[in-house]
């Protein structure tokens, strides 16, 4: 509010407040909502600046894979190279790794979970992503020992590092070691990791914690070739938060869940999911205001405004945050 008592419109604030502001919007908002609302919004919602954090995670679990291929693409491009985060999950191949590799310099947060990524390709494009602190390439079943190598000769900021199977993923394999090996040697200043259900054994996982000394959290759910003495860990690694191998019910134990990456409060039902599944069909064609060209493929969006009206230049006034 000004000195004469008047309402600011939120159309009048600067590109990069907007950008700021609307990095908390889902990505649903920032593509459907956001660049209709006037002009100086549509423009914030094309901004570099509004997409340094890409957060598919959800989306990419429904998406069919050219889908997926398109929205990332588009994502990064609008980004211009400045995004900081990506969440994606099942790359549907190499082609777009190596996309997003290319085109993502100042990248920090990768997370390609359930990915279909080869060794041969993290070979050829790990140099890229140099910057990278934080990476998760959980239920990646097509890599191995040699993709970790290359991740941590390359990634020499890495800090947190994700890299949980499922069981029957790893059930064809004797042992695991050799990941566990590639972690020590290559990426010595890991805070935090998680391996959970590899086929480890109690060597590769005390050659973890003699490399790696900065270690706080270590998830081993699920190695159950692992046998580490209880009063061992305590007095070597102090500051050692371990969860597993066993897992109990005990009560200190719980308390490490929520450092897991696979832990969450919600239900996993996101409004997402009450959208026509055409919704990806806009792909087809971008609007020069940033939003879908296709109407029908939102059918099932609800929209909701709030503080209603027009201001002076014809455009839709939104008070925000929104009310609950």
């Amino acid at each position: 509010m000004d000195a004469s008592g008047e309402l600011r419109c939120w159309d009048e604030l600067i590109l990069d407040a907007l950008c700021l502001i609307f990095r908390n919007l889902s990505l649903q908002d920032k593509l459907t909502v956001v660049p209709r609302v006037c002009k100086s919004w549509g423009r914030a919602a094309l901004s570099p600046n509004s997409w340094q954090e890409i957060d598919l995670a959800e989306w990419s679990q429904r998406c069919k894979p050219e889908d997926l291929d398109r929205m990332v693409r588009m994502l990064i491009d609008r980004s211009s190279g400045s995004v900081r985060e990506i969440s994606v999950s099942g790359l549907p191949d190499d082609s777009l790794f190596v996309f997003i590799a290319e085109h993502t310099s100042s990248l920090q947060t990768l997370s390609l979970p359930r990915s279909e990524i080869s060794d041969s390709v993290v070979e050829q494009v790990a140099g890229r992503l140099s910057n990278i602190t934080s990476l998760d390439i959980s239920y990646c079943a097509k890599i191995g020992a040699h993709a970790l190598e290359e991740f941590g000769k390359n990634c020499k900021f890495l800090v947190t590092l994700r890299r949980v199977m499922h069981p029957l993923e790893v059930a064809d394999k004797v042992c695991q070691d050799d990941e566990a090996h590639a972690v020590a040697y290559y990426m010595p200043k890991l805070k935090h990791l998680e391996m959970g259900y590899l086929l480890l054994t109690s060597v590769g996982v005390l050659e973890i914690l003699s490399s790696c000394r900065d270690l706080e959290f270590l998830d081993i759910r699920g190695c159950w070739d692992v046998r580490l003495d209880d009063n061992f860990v305590k007095e070597r690694y102090p500051r050692l938060k371990l969860l597993g191998p066993l897992i109990t019910n005990d009560c200190y134990e719980r308390g490490l869940w929520e450092d897991c990456s696979d832990y969450s409060d919600s239900s996993g039902y996101l409004a997402w999911d009450y959208i026509d599944d055409g919704i990806a069909e806009f792909f087809d064609g971008e609007s020069s205001d940033g939003g879908w060209d296709d109407p029908q493929g939102l059918e099932g969006l609800e929209v909701r405004f709030y503080g209603g009206g027009f201001n002076n230049d014809g455009f839709l006034g939104i008070e925000w945050p929104p009310s609950p």
